[in-house]
This record gives C-alpha cells, structure tokens and sequence, in this order.
C-alpha cells in the first residue's frame, strides 16, 4: 500500500475523533472508540471507520497503527482535558483492560491487531498514556507525585504526536501550578499565629517543608543565587571558552558549605569541566556552547547515560546531602534558563530508574525528589518568597525559627525558565562584586569571578 493510501486512512480517523469528541457525549465517543480498536468487528464494513482501519492493518505497518492509536488516544485526552471530564480519560484507559484484548483473532487481521495491542499494552507508550489517568487514582506509586516530570520525556520527544506533546506540556504545566500554589498556601497558613489544626501539606517532608524553604532563603555568601547568575551572564560577553569554563566551576563552588563531599565535588569538577569541548577552548563563547556546556554539567551531576544515575548523584545521596545536589542544579538553570527542559528529561530519567524499589526501600532518593521540586517551585514560581527575622536569636540570628516566610505576587519574567530578570529587582552592584572576595574555600579555583575571566 502506499504510504498516501495509509496517510488519508490516518485523517479520516483523527477528523472524526476531533469532531466527535467536540459535539458528542462521552459514552458515544468511547462506544465507537471500543467498536474500532477493541471489539474490531470486520463484517462493519458500511462504515468510513472500520475500513480506514482495515487500510492501516492491511499495510501490515504495526508503528503506523500503533502511532493512529496514539494520536486518537490524545485527541481524546486532549478535549476532554480541557472539558474537565476526568472520568472519560479514566474510562478510556480502563478500557484497555478489557480481556478481549487478550484473546487471539480468527482472522488473519484480527490476529496481527490483537497482536499489535498487546504490544503496545506492554510499551513504554502505554505507560505514558496511563500517566493522564494516575493522577485521579486514590492511592498510586510513589512516583506519581512526580508526574508533572515523567511527562517531560513526551512532550519533548518531537517523533511524538502533536496532540501526545500538547497534552503531556499541558498537563505537567498544571500539576507543577497546582504544587506551587498549594506549597505558597501551606507555608502561609502553616505560620498564622493560630494556624488550623489541619494542614494539606502538598510534600511528604512534613514540618520539614518550612525549615527548607527557609534554608533556601538564607543564602550563604554575599550574593543571592539569581544575582550570582546574572553577574557571570553578564560577564560572558567576548569571553574564550576556556576561560568561562574556569568561571562556571568558580560559579558552581561558590560559598559550598564545609563538608568531605564537597571537597570531593571540587577535585572532580575541573577534570570534568575543563575536559568539555577542548577543540573551542580558543573560540568566543555562544549561547550554543554555553547551553551544551549547561547539558553536560547536568548529567555529570544526574545522568550521563540518561539512564542510570551518575556516580556524583550517588556519591551525594550516599551521603544524604540532596540540598547540596540541589542547589548546584538551581546554580546551573538559573544561569541558563533553557537547560531547564533537559534537567527535567534526567529527573525524569532518574524517577523511572527508582520506580522499581517500594517507598520504603528508596525514602532517601524521595528526600531528593522532594527538595528539588521544593526548590524549583520557589524559584520558578509567580510567587516571590521572602525572609524576615522577627525575633532575636542566641546562636546571632542562624536559628530558622527566628525567621518567618512572607511572599508576594513577583514579576513572571524573575523565573528559572524564563528569559532575563529586571535589572533593577535583582542585578547587585557590577563593581561591589569585583572587590568582595569570594571565600577561602574555593581559593582552589580563583579569588573570584572577574580575575578568573582576566587570567
């Protein structure tokens, strides 16, 4: 058959589907949905639909069939997304449980069809398309709290439908708007002077949540993390690569708190860094170099392989310092916004990999999870979150609870994956930069930024 033939089979199964599921009730859309992929009577054949199928089996192309399946899965979950019928999106993945599926066809049709759905039942595509249903299930896998990343792989894999990437980026988007709002409306209530005797506290960190954000807030070193950013963006201009990479592992080190991890992190760095790209060491750097340079930090300190988690993440969770790990993540998307969307795809990677140990076995991989969604929500959210210290402490102010969190609406741009914050909101002083030393602990790299970039 020609690939045309399969092409105009495809449309006349996407244009009703589209159609039906805007002007038609949802038990008749998933009755004709059941009739064409599940049932598949072939003596139907009066009907457009039942034939348009019977054209794509025929060509005995099971990715193209698998791919129509797909996309009419999406078009559905797409609508009925926006609709706010949840329970049509339950039904129609619930529908792929049915036993009938499992049973083997008379006809040589029907065998090779049985036999497609049944692979795909055993795909990492239906894994994905049960994700859009998870999220309504009463008790669900630990990593569904993580859904909005695990969605990231769809919407960013391009060989995807249209309709799969626009579901999957819609819905990641409202799970991620949804934390960030129940974690803004958890520390608000959770500091009232008579706060209510029940909290929905959107993490599993308990009380924890708060000590986090506030540790988050008290930024060690002169500088807070948006302004260092913006300070190396800035000095990137006429820069050689060679020169911004000794900045960039400067800029990772920066105020790292004393400890034996952190002191491995930068022996390890500069053989890793320094090592990238070595052919453009005398180039002028570009957006292009820079963003590579960003890619491969992340999965230095993630995955390398996409896969499995790098020996850094390993050593930094063996020693249970996911903060740490954390905040040289944030260092990394603040100072490059676009990298954002490859840090999810190895989150994503890294929450498929632990998926298969219970809660109980991996509650210190989850410790990571949880302050990374944590962090990222208070830096990439619409609210900006403050910290004042409203009583005196005896250890000179360092006791979080002398501290409260107080936050306001900020401005969109002022976000990790957004483009570059207002000048006059975040950026400090260029020159009071220059002469403030960096600290002696990362005397290692160089005394600081500018003289890293002169040398």
């Amino acid at each position: 058959m020609f690939r045309t033939d399969i092409q105009n089979a495809q449309h006349v199964l996407y244009d009703f589907f589209l159609y039906s599921v805007q002007t038609e009730p949802v038990d008749l859309v998933l009755g004709t949905f059941r009739r064409l992929f599940v049932d598949y009577i072939e003596s139907s054949t009066e009907s457009e639909l039942p034939i348009a199928l019977y054209s794509i089996v025929i060509a005995n192309s099971e990715e193209q069939f698998l791919f129509t399946l797909k996309r009419v899965c999406y078009i559905l979950i797409n609508n009925w997304g926006i609709q706010r019928r949840p329970e049509a999106i339950k039904a129609l993945i619930k529908m792929f449980d049915d036993q009938v599926l499992k049973r083997p066809g008379v006809s040589v049709i029907l065998k090779r069809l049985r036999s497609w759905m049944q692979n795909f039942l055993v795909s990492q595509d239906f894994q994905d398309l049960k994700l859009f249903a998870a999220r309504y299930e009463q008790e669900q896998h630990w990593s569904g709290r993580y859904t909005s990343y695990l969605l990231a792989p769809q919407y960013l894999n391009l060989e995807n439908p249209l309709e799969q990437r626009e579901a999957a980026r819609h819905l990641s988007s409202q799970l991620k708007s949804k934390f960030r709002f129940d974690l803004a409306m958890y520390t608000a209530k959770s500091q009232m002077e008579y706060a209510p005797t029940t909290l929905d506290n959107p993490t599993v960190l308990g009380e924890g949540a708060i000590n986090l954000i506030k540790m988050l807030l008290l930024q060690p070193g002169r500088f807070g993390y948006e302004n260092l950013a913006n300070l190396l963006r800035k000095q990137c201009d006429q820069l050689s690569y060679w020169n911004f990479k000794r900045a960039l592992i400067h800029y990772l080190a920066y105020a790292l708190p004393d400890s034996t991890i952190t002191v491995a992190l930068k022996e390890k760095l500069p053989d890793s860094v320094l090592t990238l790209y070595q052919h453009k060491n005398e180039e002028l750097l570009t957006d292009a170099l820079i963003l590579r340079t960003c890619k491969r930090v992340i999965d230095y300190l993630t995955s390398e392989d996409a896969e499995n988690p790098s020996t850094v993440f390993s050593m930094f969770l063996a020693q249970g310092n996911p903060l740490l790990l954390v905040i040289l993540l944030l260092k990394v998307a603040l100072f490059c916004p676009h990298v954002q969307s490859h840090l999810e795809l190895r989150i994503a990677s890294l929450i498929r990999y632990y998926e298969a140990y219970s809660e109980e076995d991996c509650r210190w991989v989850i410790n990571f999870f949880e302050v990374f969604r944590v962090t990222f929500a208070v830096y990439a959210s619409g609210t900006l979150y403050n910290l004042v210290q409203v009583s005196s402490s005896e250890s000179s102010g360092s006791s979080l609870s002398a501290y409260r969190i107080f936050s306001q609406l900020r401005d969109h741009s002022f976000q990790v994956d957004q483009g570059n914050p207002e000048p006059e909101q975040t950026f400090v002083k260029e020159e009071a930069f220059h002469m403030a030393p960096l600290s002696t602990e990362v005397s290692t790299f160089t005394p600081n930024l500018p003289n890293a970039i002169a040398s």
